[in-house]
């Protein structure tokens, strides 16, 4: 086993579910958590990390991987301060919503040795409540785990191929592509929902009023349909902000097409609309 140590910067929901779900699956090494005092101390607590410390430098020491599990903004910020510090012999990654701007940052500080010091990925898996009250070692079961190499990286040795190995141990499904290809499609199938639901409580709140009994009177459609809506602002911030082009895109062509259904609520273009979307769930899946 190469991987003794892995240092996870960031122990709330993301991390901390990765430390259980390592724990939970054998890993026989130890789990470093990094953070502020009162969530390691949590952290210990649930049982995810075996030590924790307040400073990231003091998290490299000893670790083989070091994940990246904070906003994505933060994240680009770490690959600056932490790349300097890395040891030789160490794999950087993370776990951002976003990837382009991460692998942009990575490629910088690391230049040529950036394929081999540094691995993008994201797994597309959370909850509305953040924070490592809410970790859960069977986050990432079934959930796909982006990673999206850099140009000629090689993942089928050493560092890389163990890594994916937990990754796969832990229920995840690989999938792999270029960092735009990912900003793109994360901007429709993740991003946009966010948004939709967030414009829908919104909405419903400032028609209706806070004391309106609104969820219950909706049922299960309107729940599951706002119940992302609960999400914290400080992490969709970042994914909004690096991910700007994108979800402006999506979200344009959604307004269009959500025009297009209003201006035909009483012809037979709103049956047509009905008959594309149910198309989605006809579609097969896909290997990843």
């Amino acid at each position: 086993m190469s991987i003794r140590q892995i240092a996870i910067i960031g122990t709330g929901l993301i991390g901390g579910s990765l430390a259980l779900a390592l724990k939970k699956h054998k890993f026989a090494g130890r789990i470093v958590g990094c953070d502020r005092d009162a969530v390691l101390e949590k952290a210990r607590t649930r049982g995810a990390i075996d030590d924790g410390f307040a400073n990231p430098g003091d998290s490299l020491r000893g670790s083989q991987v070091v994940v990246l599990a904070t906003p994505v903004l933060s994240i680009v910020d770490l690959i600056e301060r932490v790349g300097s510090a890395l040891p030789a012999q160490c794999l950087l990654t993370d776990v951002g919503s976003t990837k382009a701007a991460v692998a942009e940052r990575a490629l910088k500080v690391f230049g040529k040795n950036a394929g081999r010091r540094f691995l993008a990925g994201h797994p597309m898996a959370g909850k509305e409540l953040g924070g490592v009250d809410y970790a859960d070692a069977d986050l990432f079961h079934n959930a796909v785990w982006f990673f999206t190499p850099l140009p000629g990286q090689n993942l089928h040795e050493g560092l890389f191929a163990e890594f994916l190995g937990w990754i796969d141990q832990i229920g995840a499904r690989i999938a792999m592509l270029p960092p735009e290809e990912h900003d793109r499609l994360c901007a429709w199938i993740s991003h946009v929902p966010q948004m939709i639901s967030t414009a829908l409580a919104a909405a419903l709140v400032e028609e209706f009023g806070e004391e309106a009994p609104l969820l219950p009177a909706g049922g299960r459609a309107l729940q599951e349909m706002t119940r992302i809506s609960a999400s914290p602002y400080s992490m969709w911030r970042d994914v909004a902000i690096s991910n700007k082009k994108n979800l402006e895109d999506a979200l344009f062509k959604l307004e269009q097409r959500l025009a297009h259904i209003r201006e035909n609520l009483g012809t037979r273009e709103l049956a047509e609309e009905f008959e594309r979307a149910h198309q989605l769930r006809k579609m097969p899946a896909r290997k990843t």
